[in-house]
């Protein structure tokens, strides 16, 4: 009888999961044919307001030549019909024109999906675009690259603060962050990533332990909000991520410009729930088809992103999963990539206390994340996204920024704040790593189009007390595991170099500031010294010298005195693999 039970049971289960996969695919499908609905004469018949217009009508509100700023973060309240407005007023009469664009986080669809920033990326439509991430933007970076467009990036957090200081009447902000960074002009060319730029956005302030960063002033803010009331007030409730929504609508109102909101539906009045008020606002363009997130529609909004609105986060972030391999969106997984998350989780784990507040980068930090939930670690730590996300578990590839199950929501801004005031550990990507330990994360190659962008890196390591950096040792080669041991089967390019291409995190400035920074890898762990990059821990299988030593071009040190320690077993197979976080050591009074 109970062996009958446990088959029931089993067999439920199967049911179940291929049911839900099955649902999950249908939800893909759907998304991926009905991704560019949209209707630019929609505006509600039976508001008396005259803050209700149609999206096209919002698109004849924008002057040429002035700076327009639009809210959004990856697939989280992205403003597609405005976007989509715009881009056919520009078709039709070449207007509006030469505008400067301002956006935060990424906005691009990487040439891939609609309703993205890209659908502006045309000749004329904008002179100049300044935005924190760029790689998404593949429209934008072919016109820079053909220099039809001037492109200019910044820290995402120094962007928030400048929106706010704007709201403020302030328009200067004097920062730590970049310091030593391309962004600095001693070092880089600040904010310009094209040549002949006629603007610069960064300046050496008199203190040379700062620098002086600038915006230009926001006129229009373009917001995707939930919910509007028939009075015109707005609503984030239930939204994925708030981003820049607040900031940047005090900052246009603020400026003598106007506030458009886009909003998937009218609700009741709620004058606790109020995030803006009819007084902020100019007008608002109602869309059904606006998402919460990417694929999900806002009227059909999933409760998982929402505060309170999530019981099993785990079997959340395996749909979100599921979702994220169908589309492809992050990279599939093999054994030396999860051996790899285990090693950065074990490092993570011995070096962080219960109670951090952590932020995770995209990429293999996200592969962390996993193994610290996994772990049942993650009600023992409090993870944040830069778009203002505090609590629950990071959401992974097309929904990043985003979690699951947060705590509540806040500004971008008070989230860079927070940053600012004392980050405990950040887990951040890179794409190349010098000897004296300073990171390239913002730029692939040595064109325009290479460009990444800083996105929040700069802000989020100047705060973070504890900085993990984590990827692969090679580009392009093949690893393998045999018999519990690392093998390099194909080799390939180091990104272990002697000289990085682009600073975006200064080890210097950092080792100054007394932070810990270790550089997590397949073939062993790295940290941060006096003396630069040291090999503290080696995967088996490796050979110290043929496979570190003779082909990195940095220069690596090896700890005085003793043999380098060689990573356990376990967190090379993740057979018996478990972690425990490290109560923090009390300073010595």
């Amino acid at each position: 009888m109970q062996v009958e039970n446990k088959l029931d049971k089993s067999a439920k289960w199967i049911i179940m999961s291929w049911y839900e996969r099955l649902r999950l695919l249908l939800h893909i499908i759907r998304w991926r044919f009905s991704w560019s609905r949209k209707d630019l004469n929609y505006s509600p018949k039976d508001v008396a307001s005259g803050k209700f217009i149609s999206a096209r009508e919002a698109a004849t509100l924008i002057p040429d030549g002035t700076t327009v700023f639009s809210n959004g973060l990856a697939g989280n309240a992205r403003c597609s019909v405005f976007f989509w407005a715009i881009r056919d007023r520009f078709l039709k009469t070449g207007h509006p024109c030469q505008l400067t664009w301002v956006n935060v986080g990424a906005q691009g669809g990487r040439g891939k999906v609609p309703g993205t920033i890209e659908e502006l990326g045309l000749p004329g439509l904008i002179e100049r675009y300044i935005a924190g991430h760029l790689e998404t933007c593949k429209a934008q970076l072919r016109l820079a690259e053909k220099g039809a467009l001037e492109l200019h990036t910044l820290p995402q957090g120094v962007m928030t603060m400048l929106l706010d200081g704007q709201a403020h009447g302030r328009t200067r902000l004097t920062s730590r962050v970049g310091v030593g960074t391309f962004l600095d002009p001693r070092v880089g060319q600040g904010s310009s990533l094209t040549p002949d730029a006629l603007a610069q956005y960064v300046a050496v302030d008199g203190d040379p332990e700062r620098l002086l960063y600038f915006l230009p002033k926001v006129k229009i803010a373009l917001i995707n909000a939930p919910y509007a009331d028939t009075e015109g007030n707005i609503y984030l409730q239930h939204a994925a991520a708030w981003t820049e929504s607040l900031e940047s609508a005090r900052a246009a109102r603020a400026n003598g410009g106007k506030v458009l909101v886009t909003v998937s539906s009218i609700i009741p009045k709620d004058d606790t729930a109020v995030s803006l008020s009819a007084e902020e606002v100019d007008y608002i363009v109602v869309h059904p088809y606006n998402e919460q997130t990417a694929s999900i529609r806002q009227t059909r909004y999933w409760p998982m992103f929402v505060p309170g609105g999530i019981q099993d986060a785990n079997h959340a972030a395996r749909q979100l999963r599921f979702i994220n391999n169908i589309l492809k969106i992050t990279p599939v997984r093999g054994a030396v990539e999860y051996a790899l998350a285990r090693l950065g989780a074990k490092v993570f784990a011995d070096a962080v206390g219960p109670g951090a507040m952590v932020n995770i980068g995209v990429g293999f930090p996200e592969e962390v994340a996993r193994q610290l939930v996994a772990q049942r670690l993650s009600d023992q730590l409090i993870f944040t996204t830069e778009a203002g996300v505090y609590g629950g578990l990071p959401a992974p590839g097309i929904f990043f920024s985003a979690a699951i199950g947060p705590k509540h929501m806040e500004p971008s801004v008070e989230m860079f704040r927070r940053y600012e005031s004392g980050l405990d550990v950040a887990v951040l990507g890179f794409l190349e790593v010098d000897g004296a330990g300073n990171v390239n994360a913002s730029h692939r190659g040595g064109r325009v189009l290479d460009t990444v962008g800083p996105g929040g890196f700069p802000d989020i390591a100047n705060g973070a007390h504890t900085i993990i950096f984590i990827g692969t040792w090679m580009a392009k080669a093949q690893f393998a595991l045999d018999r519990n041991r690392l093998r390099i089967m194909r080799s390939g390019s180091c990104k272990f170099v002697r000289k990085v291409r682009h600073i975006t995190f200064n080890a210097q400035e950092a080792w100054r500031m007394g932070k810990r920074v270790y550089y997590v890898t397949n073939v062993g762990v790295f940290k941060l010294t006096s003396r630069g990059l040291e090999l503290c821990q080696v995967v088996p299988g490796v050979d110290v010298e043929r496979d570190i030593l003779q082909v990195s071009t940095a220069r690596i040190h090896l700890p005085r005195g003793r043999q380098v320690p060689v990573v356990s077993n376990a967190v090379l197979t993740g057979n018996g693999f478990e972690i425990h976080l490290q109560e923090p050591e009390l300073e010595s009074v």
